[in-house]
């Protein structure tokens, strides 16, 4: 198979043999933007994926560089937790000038731990998903980049395991904001009450999961991450059409970092 095209939101497509018609698209209200899920490009989808014309592990990596520009650190080297984050890890480390090192190997036949119903299966899971490469960073003050921290229970034995394994210091940076809402759009995000980011551990959070700081990359620079490309590729086209610049609404969904959904809810 060959990549074509994104359906559009809305759009109905008849493909066959022959070619792929558009039958309809549904219209959107007036000025009112789409809100495809910012979520998508920090943790569900693959890295090949492309959303709205870029690839996501384009997107994952300017998250981890602006990150770096939000919140640098004096260390040794820059790592990741497997996988989805290796994109903004090293985009952190090329920013930050860092070295980037593999610090945790990754069992392939493990499941992720973000879905596991409770506390104890998700720990169990993260103890039985990764081995450590202790030569790599034995004395060394390490930055493990993470793609998010939702319940806040799976990094802190990934902290345990680096400290006992030798690691000198244990920063943590989230290549994502801290995740405040549940999702009634179809993600499987847990309650509020859940979320670590809602609970009085939150405050003292470097201290509660054992690393030594913790900082998240901030909406703005998340939203600015995604779009950055978007707005080019609008800049171009119009530089092409001989159009004076004109960047039309882009809009996505961030209901889950700040609490402000695309659609009134209903109860």
């Amino acid at each position: 198979a060959r990549y074509y095209r994104e359906v559009l939101p809305g759009e109905i497509v008849k493909i066959s043999r022959y070619d792929v018609q558009t039958l309809d698209v549904v219209p959107r209200p007036e000025g009112d933007p789409s809100a495809f899920c910012i979520f998508e490009y920090v943790y569900f989808a693959r890295p090949d994926s492309i959303f709205e014309g870029q690839m996501v592990y384009s997107v994952r990596r300017r998250c981890g560089q602006q990150l770096a520009i939000e919140a640098p650190v004096e260390a040794d080297l820059v790592s990741t937790v497997p996988e989805s984050a290796t994109p903004a890890a090293l985009g952190y480390a090329q920013k930050c000038g860092l070295p980037y090192v593999e610090v945790l190997c990754k069992n392939r036949y493990v499941g992720r731990t973000f879905i596991q119903p409770n506390m104890r299966l998700r720990q169990l899971g993260v103890a039985k998903k990764f081995g450590v490469l202790s030569d790599n960073f034995k004395g060394k003050r390490v930055v493990i980049i993470d793609d998010s921290i939702v319940r806040g229970n799976t990094i802190s034995p990934i902290i345990k395991l680096l400290r006992e394994s030798g690691a000198k210091e244990v920063h943590i940076r989230v290549a994502s904001p801290p995740i405040r809402f549940p999702c009634y759009m179809g993600i499987n995000i847990p309650t509020k009450e859940e979320l670590i980011a809602n609970r009085p551990e939150f405050h003292d959070l470097a201290n509660y999961i054992g690393a030594d700081s913790v900082v998240y990359l901030s909406v703005e620079g998340l939203v600015s991450s995604v779009q950055e490309s978007i707005k080019a590729r609008q800049e171009n086209e119009n530089s092409f059409k001989n159009q004076k610049s004109r960047v039309g609404k882009i809009g996505h969904c961030t209901a889950c970092l700040t609490g402000e959904y695309p659609v009134e809810l209903e109860w």
